[in-house]
């Protein structure tokens, strides 16, 4: 996003209806500037790996200053969101054309999200994709009984899910000034981070996967209502 050129961007508009080749753009800006955020993370602890197996509280360490980095950035991406916003808004009023609907706001978080998924999915499992192919399956000891790489593509998935209902929820709460939805997002990202512990556990798999599709399901659900309630609110005004 930050890599944008944002005049040639706001060309690409037409009555406030983004052109096809304008969100493809969105998308994959959001993704390279979360890829970005993620290899910076990992370069500031590439130092103290590897962790020691037998201890538990250098993940704990390591779960909550990811969450804490992450959440911080997303506060730069929101901001970042907020300058395109403005010089989109003010395009529009050069050429008597309407605002950013609140449609068109949704759909960049929705984007932005999309964007933070798909970074975290690709950061943590682009290199199984390999290994992935082939007539055989991979287990591991403390996961006997589900396939090593159907619990990363399930992990993926629901990460997914969440970072993507996250920042739309997020960006509600940053411009409603809505407290609640402002704690819900990293709160959720935490609780969903620490499940990731639960794999360490022998057998821990078979309950730590199903626990996140639930945190999943719950954030895509709470992301349904805000946008639900945003739509409603919107049209009350109008009428």
């Amino acid at each position: 996003m930050a890599f944008l050129d944002w005049k040639y961007v706001s060309l690409e508009i037409q009555y406030h209806d983004f052109s096809i080749n304008f969100w493809p753009k969105l998308y994959l800006c959001s993704t390279l500037f979360w890829l970005i955020s993620l290899i910076v993370l990992s370069g500031i602890w590439r130092g103290f790996l590897p962790l020691k197996s037998g201890l538990w509280w250098p993940y704990v360490i390591l779960i909550l200053t990811s969450v804490a980095f992450q959440e911080g950035i997303r506060l730069v991406f929101w901001r970042l969101y907020k300058k395109m916003e403005e010089m989109l808004d003010a395009f529009a009023d050069r050429i008597s054309k309407p605002r950013l609907s609140l449609t068109d706001k949704m759909l960049i978080s929705l984007a932005g999200g999309l964007g933070h998924g798909l970074a975290h999915a690709v950061f943590f499992c682009l290199s199984l994709l390999t290994p992935a192919f082939g007539r055989a399956t991979f287990y591991v000891e403390r996961c006997s009984r589900m396939p090593f790489f159907l619990v990363s593509a399930i992990i993926s998935l629901g990460f997914l899910v969440i970072h993507t209902s996250s920042m739309i929820i997020a960006f509600n709460g940053y411009g409603e000034r809505k407290k609640r939805d402002q704690i819900f997002v990293p709160v959720v990202h935490l609780i969903a981070a620490v499940m990731t512990l639960i794999n360490l556990v022998p057998g821990g798999c078979l309950i730590g996967t199903p626990l996140l599709c639930v945190t999943a399901a719950m954030t895509l659900y709470h992301s349904w209502r805000v946008v639900g309630q945003r739509i409603t609110e919107q049209q009350h005004r109008q009428s």
